[in-house]
């Protein structure tokens, strides 16, 4: 009798929603030149009207003293005249050191910070670089959300960066 109660109270209590995560894949291509400084990157979800939901990552020299590098982040001028010139640097979670060219990974859990409940609707992932005596890219992926789990989406940039994904993870 006492395994029976146990089932049936399994079966009849909710169980908790399991997390939705946004992987974000950033590549930053190895470059050929004869000064070469690493990129600033910011990364962040607008709607269609191309309001922002959600910074995602700041990348800039957050060594420089008296926060100096900060001086630098309206490089990346469609963030900065979206979101940049508005936010206080650093943020918890989403400003950090700039990357090497490499692969880099984001994965965010839905309901956590910084990307929050979204709610359903038409997004896009907006990803910009900008390098000191260096090019500006900015790369648009457009996805719903819910994203489809059954296909990574998927961006190719031509100098500053290279591929740029967004997958599901259940």
């Amino acid at each position: 009798m006492h395994k029976w109660l146990v089932l049936v109270v399994a079966i009849v209590l909710p169980l908790p929603a399991i997390a939705t995560q946004l992987a974000i894949s950033v590549t930053i291509p190895p470059l050929k030149v004869a000064e070469y400084h690493r990129p600033y990157v910011a990364a962040w979800i607008e709607r269609e009207d191309h309001t922002v939901v959600a910074n995602l990552a700041v990348w800039y020299d957050v060594r420089k003293a008296d926060n100096e590098g900060t001086k630098w982040l309206k490089d990346l001028r469609q963030w900065w005249r979206r979101s940049g010139r508005d936010t206080a640097m650093p943020v918890d979670g989403v400003s950090g050191a700039t990357r090497p060219a490499g692969q880099h990974r984001l994965n965010l859990a839905s309901g956590s910070p910084p990307l929050g409940n979204l709610p359903p609707g038409r997004y896009e992932l907006v990803v910009e670089a900008a390098r000191e005596v260096g090019g500006r890219e900015v790369l648009r992926l457009p996805f719903a959300w819910p994203v489809d789990p059954r296909a990574p989406l998927s961006v190719h940039g031509k100098d500053e960066l290279g591929l740029v994904t967004l997958d599901i993870i259940h």
